[in-house]
């Protein structure tokens, strides 16, 4: 009997800069086809829209307060960005 398993998909490096805007320069298509887990000082975030790790914050959207092109008003957050693929 052999075990036959599929190998594992290689996942691209996470940027240090990502956004989920595919009209940003940050965005990186083949990083979203993974799913991708946020943490900011020690507690998991499911509302990030966009992070930069050497700079330490996170972009989430302020409610459902909108800006005057129609698209969410961010707020950013500071502190210890961790991003990593989800298992």
């Amino acid at each position: 009997m052999s075990d036959t398993q599929t190998p594992p998909t290689e996942r691209p490096a996470l940027p240090d800069h990502l956004s989920i805007d595919p009209r940003s320069p940050h965005h990186v298509p083949a990083v979203f086809e993974h799913d991708i887990g946020i943490r900011l000082n020690g507690k998991d975030r499911f509302d990030v829209e966009e992070y930069c790790i050497s700079e330490g914050w996170v972009k989430v959207p302020a409610g459902k307060t909108l800006d005057r092109k129609g698209q969410p008003l961010m707020l950013k957050l500071k502190g210890v960005v961790e991003a990593f693929y989800r298992p």
